[in-house]
């Protein structure tokens, strides 16, 4: 049996983990948080566009595409080509939320607000952003001039302030059918307020200003490519004052709304975790910690046989379906160069490719959120299949293969986590007149031939702007993940193919 433990014991990760969520408010700064972490712990970057890339066995690395996906790995000692292969986990950086939309200024001239056009990402619930203090982040993309040569460079922004609002409509002025509808149209009803027209006016803000060092936004004749004429000239006064440069300088960004309201502790115990974002960067963390945790662990990397690996994609919640999606072939071509470097004198030698057979020694941990029981609609859950929070992990089943899992995979962790005395693992199975959602596990294992399952820790309120985890499943997870990077070739090698 695993060690009794006290919810005051998994508060350290907890907090280590809520302010990892507080920093990660988009996934470009998930990426930035994680490096962040990756580097304190020794992890090397590498120029995944260079011809040449120099991996060592017992080296430690990572390298972004798109600056919105991660992959970072470590190279065991004693990888062999051919008997080794990769232990991976993967997750993804985003999160059901609103973005500005491509041009920004939402015209309206009956209009006394100041608002800027905004566009539903995924599939969130969108009746939990109205009446939220919403913040501004994501990437911006800056011209720099030096004398005749020019270059274009991306700058992260993180307006952690109540910059944007959308408010509700007031009780008095909808009518009893509106009230307990509560419909929402998406383009009408989510557009966020930004200021007052008045005070705009005032301060003596105008939209055909010159531009220059006063911050005022430019709308000369030879604007470049007419791209400012259509941003709401106070969203670009506001980035041009964060970043510290000329409006002009501005070209174009990629922005998300968040929520300001900081991760907490909740329950008489503390012990859940209220915070934006579990889903899923619940995952994103403790697989980032798993592989840290086991880079720095005596031996680890002496005696490892493979390669450990997490793997990090953008754009999950819309389907995978990009350049840097599970779709996409970041992990085949990761898993195909990393062997090419390692197995240069190996391929020299060897008759036959050695790729297939490293696939063949691979396995996936497909790590995203799972729906926890919830207590005023417990009827929504098959009644055998109904994982608590606090409780451990859940693997994810679905015959029809909307997950992963099979049950050769299934038994694999269930018995990694029974020799690593860890709590035993949950089930979970939509009801069949539910329907059930996918995730990238099942993207990753037709695209590469990878086996592969999915499981995630369990939590309530999901696609909320605001979610619920158990403060002692941060610790399950995390426990479980670096037991899977420890103990997968052992128990491989023990099931019969």
């Amino acid at each position: 049996m695993p060690p009794m433990t006290t919810t005051h014991d998994h508060l350290p990760l907890a907090r280590k983990a809520m302010d990892y969520f507080d920093r990660s408010s988009d996934p470009f700064l998930a990426v930035k948080t994680s490096i962040d972490l990756l580097k304190e712990a020794g992890f090397e970057e590498l120029d995944e566009t260079g011809t040449t890339v120099e991996i060592i066995r017992g080296g430690k690395y990572y390298y972004t595409r798109n600056r919105s996906s991660l992959v970072a790995f470590t190279v065991g000692e004693k990888f062999q080509a051919g008997n080794g292969g990769f232990k991976i986990i993967g997750g993804h950086t985003d999160s059901p939320n609103l973005r500005v939309k491509p041009r920004s200024k939402r015209s309206d001239k009956n209009a006394k607000s100041i608002q800027i056009g905004a566009e539903c990402y995924g599939g969130g619930l969108w009746h939990t952003w109205f009446d939220r203090d919403l913040g501004l982040s994501g990437r911006v993309f800056c011209r720099n001039r030096n004398g005749d040569v020019e270059s274009i460079d991306q700058r992260l922004v993180k307006i952690d302030r109540a910059i944007l609002r959308i408010p509700t409509l007031a009780i008095h002025l909808e009518t009893a059918e509106e009230r307990k509808a509560f419909k929402i149209n998406k383009e009408n009803h989510l557009s966020p307020i930004l200021a007052q027209a008045a005070q705009k006016a005032l301060s003596g803000d105008t939209d055909d200003s010159e531009s220059g060092d006063n911050g005022k936004v430019s709308s000369k004749k030879d604007d470049e490519d007419g791209w400012t004429e259509y941003q709401e000239p106070l969203l670009l006064q506001l980035l041009s004052s964060e970043l510290g440069i000329p409006i002009d300088d501005i070209v174009d960004f990629e922005l998300s709304l968040f929520d300001i309201q900081k991760a907490s502790l909740g329950g008489i115990h503390s012990e859940f975790v209220h915070s934006a974002r579990l889903d899923n960067l619940a995952s994103c963390f403790i697989a980032v910690q798993a592989l840290m945790d086991c880079a720095q662990q005596d031996g680890f990397l002496e005696n490892d046989e493979d390669v450990s690996m997490v793997v990090l994609y953008d754009h999950e919640e819309i389907g995978s379906t990009s350049a840097v999606g599970a779709a996409s072939p970041i992990l085949g071509e990761a898993v195909k160069r990393i062997s090419s470097v390692l197995n240069e004198e190996e391929q020299a030698v060897a008759p036959h490719d050695l790729y297939e057979a490293t696939v063949r020694h691979s396995f996936v941990l497909s790590s995203d959120q799972a729906h926890a029981l919830h207590p005023n609609y417990a009827s929504k859950h098959e009644k055998n299949h109904q994982p608590q929070m606090n409780a451990g992990m859940v693997i994810k089943r679905n015959s029809n293969q909307r997950y992963a899992t099979t049950a050769a995979t299934g038994i694999l962790m269930r018995e990694i986590a029974r020799r690593s005395n860890l709590p035993p693992v949950q089930e979970f199975i939509v009801r069949q007149d539910c329907g059930c959602g996918s995730t990238i596990g099942p993207l990753i294992s037709s695209s590469t031939g990878i086996r592969a399952i999915d499981m995630g820790c369990p939590q309530l309120s999901m696609h909320s702007i605001r979610e619920t985890m158990g403060v002692c499943d941060l610790s399950n997870g995390l426990e479980l993940f670096k037991a899977f990077f420890m103990k997968f070739r052992e128990v491989d090698k023990s099931l019969e193919k």
